[in-house]
């Protein structure tokens, strides 16, 4: 039914009235929210502490700071304690060698016994004494500026100071740097050129390593001797200095020797001749490795370097110099080994077995690991190794003979007289 004509003013009317009174209660709004604003402005630059004091921590204060203010509270505290936790495990971990004791199996840099080993350690410690104490500064700053700047309830009331920088900041954080650059780099240079340009004394030892996949060829050219994946070296005391200098090939892939209480890291590159020393000064077994990836088996590519006192150094040469010895009760032994293909591959010194492929096995029993430390020299290993070497270090070269479980124990009983 349509409105009549004397209804019709009195709905408009209405209409209009309902207006009125929505945007009047709208703009009283706004104003008592824009008074509120201004008194709180006023009080505020009357006495600048006031909002301070009523944000204290009380018991009511909780009431006072909104939540997000505590959630970033929390993560701020949390950071600082698990900054301080990391802190705390770096300064203990420095002090875990001298409370635990040292064990042989544990290499660190930071353990020199040799020359090149220490003067790699001195520019070590300085380096990370100088990059620690910029992370130390810059970290401090960073939690100072989080701690002293951080947002606080009423902020948005007022705007921060505006720096627009400083001449002074800027030519310190660029001046600073170069001259720590500029130092590191000195340093650096001298230890470099205190290593490589070294050069052999009369009485220094000569040798050659050669990497092989997965294996060590080490010859002593002036002593005649030939061994594998065990450097004997002799060690410096107050008589008088015997370094041992290194010329390091490569049969087939790059390879990279490191023995960390020795010497830092040289690469071993195909087609290439590199140069390295080492001047032990306390006898012992230092393990080593090859420190670049040269295929499957390559974290099983172990070397031991042992060095003895001088005396012993000169017994085990004359050792290592006589030939093979023969024992009439591993013939049967003997005769398995040189009727299969094994004299293709290995070398025994005095014999018709005189390959190149594979470790030198004159005197294999007077070495302390099997495929250049997968495993001890024992006999249970030594008879697995010739019965299926994929079981001990798969991957390798070396193939499986199909021995038969008697031709393996003869294989080795007689491999066990090559001492």
């Amino acid at each position: 039914m349509k409105p009549s004509a004397e209804t019709t003013p009195a709905i408009t009317k209405m209409a209009c009235c309902e207006w009125v009174m929505k945007k009047t209660n709208s703009h009283n709004q706004n104003c008592s929210s824009l008074h509120n604003k201004e008194e709180v402005g006023a009080r505020d630059e009357q006495n600048p502490i006031t909002f301070a004091n009523e944000t204290k921590d009380g018991p009511n204060a909780s009431s006072l700071v909104c939540p997000s203010m505590r959630l970033r509270r929390h993560k701020m505290l949390r950071t600082l304690l698990l900054f301080a936790f990391a802190l705390t495990c770096v300064v203990f971990a420095g002090h875990v060698e001298p409370v635990l004791g040292n064990t042989d199996g544990v290499t660190s840099i930071f353990r020199p016994l040799s020359q090149p080993a220490q003067e790699i350690k001195e520019l070590s410690v300085l380096v990370l004494a100088i990059c620690g104490s910029i992370f130390a500064v810059v970290a401090g700053l960073l939690v100072y500026a989080i701690v002293r700047f951080r947002h606080r309830a009423g902020d948005e009331l007022s705007e921060p100071p505006q720096v627009y920088g400083s001449n002074q900041i800027e030519l310190a954080w660029t001046i600073l740097p170069l001259l720590i650059v500029f130092v590191l780099i000195l340093v650096t240079s001298r230890t470099i050129a205190n290593i490589q340009n070294r050069k052999p004394p009369p009485t220094a030892v000569q040798a050659t390593v050669i990497g092989h996949q997965w294996w060590w060829e080490i010859r002593y050219p002036e002593l005649g001797i030939v061994t594998a994946n065990e450097l004997h070296v002799p060690a410096s005391d107050g008589r008088g200095s015997r370094p041992t200098f290194l010329k390091l090939q490569s049969a087939d892939v790059a390879h990279s020797f490191w023995v960390p209480l020795l010497s830092g890291k040289t690469d071993l590159i195909p087609n290439r001749e590199n140069l390295m020393w080492i001047e032990p000064t306390k006898p012992g077994t230092y393990p080593g490795n090859c420190a670049e990836y040269c295929g499957t088996q390559h974290a099983r590519m172990l070397i031991r370097v042992v060095v003895h006192p001088p005396d012993e150094f000169e017994r085990w040469a004359r050792e290592q110099q006589q030939p093979a010895s023969v024992e009439p009760s591993a013939a049967p032994g003997r005769k398995v080994f040189f009727a299969n293909s094994c004299v293709n591959c290995h070398t025994i010194g005095g014999t018709s077995a005189q390959g190149k492929f594979g470790p030198d096995l004159t005197h294999l029993m007077s070495r302390e690991t099997l495929a250049a430390g997968a495993a001890p020299n024992t006999t249970d290993n030594l008879r697995l190794w010739v019965g299926d070497p994929q079981k001990i270090k798969v991957g390798c070269l070396m193939p499986n003979m199909q021995l038969t479980d008697e031709e393996v124990d003869q294989v080795v009983a007689y491999l066990e007289t090559l001492k």
